[in-house]
């Protein structure tokens, strides 16, 4: 048995999950805007009083890591840091736009339209004006390019969206819709990471022996932007 707490602080949500074996046992969150200092350690504390285990009881500590708001990210590694300090528990870090990708696919199919197979999924977080942080994947969740920061336009990913299928979702999409017209380009809304979509992720992470170095791991910022030229590639 593999008990595993998962802390997701990139976004607007602070959220809290318990996982045994990848399954979700309990969970909090809270969509209340700058909470997140003052709700993430009451939270894990609620956690563990209603599922009457120790901190020491825990295998491990996952945190998505980024990429992000600054503040909440310095909020949640910060606390998943002093976890494993004071516990002596492995670390574990997810990428925040796989953990929106695995929820879309894994939790919220519902909210999926009739898409081809060979569709991509492109999960977007808001930075600022037409910015967003970005990545692609396949139907597994798998990666298909980098995560980097884009200028939103509207001859952005051509190259792509004239070979297939695209689904954005995320919070940075939302300002996308009325830019990217393209015919292979589909919008799901109101779709964010939370830590109880991490919870096979981390269990599989946790598997694999993928831990972090606690002393020395940071946040994955990603804050720098640089302009694109329309019709270019990416990759």
């Amino acid at each position: 048995m593999t008990l595993i707490l998962n802390i997701e602080t990139a976004e607007k949500l602070c959220s809290v999950a318990l996982s045994k074996d990848g399954m979700v046992l309990v969970n909090k969150e809270s969509t209340e805007s700058r909470v997140h200092a003052s709700m993430l350690t009451y939270y894990i504390e609620q956690i563990l009083k209603v599922q009457r285990i120790k901190i020491e009881e825990i295998d491990a500590i996952a945190v998505s890591k980024g990429p992000g708001s600054y503040t909440g990210l310095r909020i949640g590694v910060s606390v998943a840091k002093g976890l494993c300090y004071g516990a002596d528990k492995q670390m574990i870090s997810l990428n925040t736009l796989q953990i929106a990708c695995w929820g879309l696919m894994h939790h919220e199919k519902l909210k999926l339209p009739e898409i081809d197979v060979d569709a991509w999924f492109c999960p977007m977080i808001d930075a600022r004006r037409m910015e967003v942080y970005r990545a692609f994947f396949d139907s597994g969740c798998e990666f298909k390019s980098e995560v980097v920061a884009d200028i939103i336009h509207s001859d952005s990913y051509n190259d792509i969206l004239n070979t297939r299928q695209v689904v954005f979702f995320g919070s940075g999409s939302e300002k996308c819709k009325e830019v990217l017209q393209h015919r292979n380009a589909i919008f799901v809304d109101s779709l964010f990471p939370k830590a109880s979509y991490m919870a096979e992720l981390s269990f599989e992470a946790f598997k694999r022996g993928f831990f972090e170095n606690t002393a020395y791991f940071e946040p994955f910022y990603l804050k720098d932007f640089v302009a694109t030229t329309p019709n270019k590639g990416f990759f």
